[in-house]
């Protein structure tokens, strides 16, 4: 099983026609570090790592080219969902920082909180305390 030694299994991947501004946006509203930027010549971001917690999403410039560029070029947004500590703090850090905030914090039937926000290209990010456990085991099906 991948993902050992504190590295997620799961990566979000996302591409922007400003991936530039989209850092500025996750980095400064939304509570992510900047792990890694690397930049074309032209200056578009050719591969970002972007942290919040034990997680973490790659984004780069739309239109670059290569294979993953072409197949999302018709892609919808996406929607991804971060564990914070504190919803409310996030929230306010966030608003404070212009984030377009689609829900304020909510108290879910489910017993978590959470928030949600959609960044300059209409992607949805939500905030809150919900945290499934998943098992240490491999849960995927072996081929045969």
């Amino acid at each position: 099983m991948t993902g050992g030694g504190g590295r997620p299994s799961i990566y979000p991947s996302l591409l922007y026609a400003d991936a530039k501004a989209a850092i500025r946006q996750l980095t400064e509203a939304l509570g992510f570090t900047e792990l890694s930027v690397y930049e074309g010549e032209d200056g578009s971001v050719m591969h970002a790592e972007l942290v919040q917690g034990n997680g973490a999403v790659m984004l780069g410039s739309k239109g670059r080219g290569g294979r993953f560029d072409e197949a999302m070029k018709n892609a919808g947004p996406c929607g991804v969902y971060i564990v914070v500590d504190d919803v409310d703090a996030h929230h306010r850090h966030a608003a404070e920082h212009g984030a377009e905030i689609l829900m304020p914090p909510t108290d879910q039937d489910y017993g978590a909180r959470d928030y949600m926000a959609r960044d300059i290209e209409g992607n949805i990010w939500s905030f809150g305390t919900y945290a499934p456990e998943v098992g240490g085991g491999d849960a995927g099906v072996t081929p045969g």
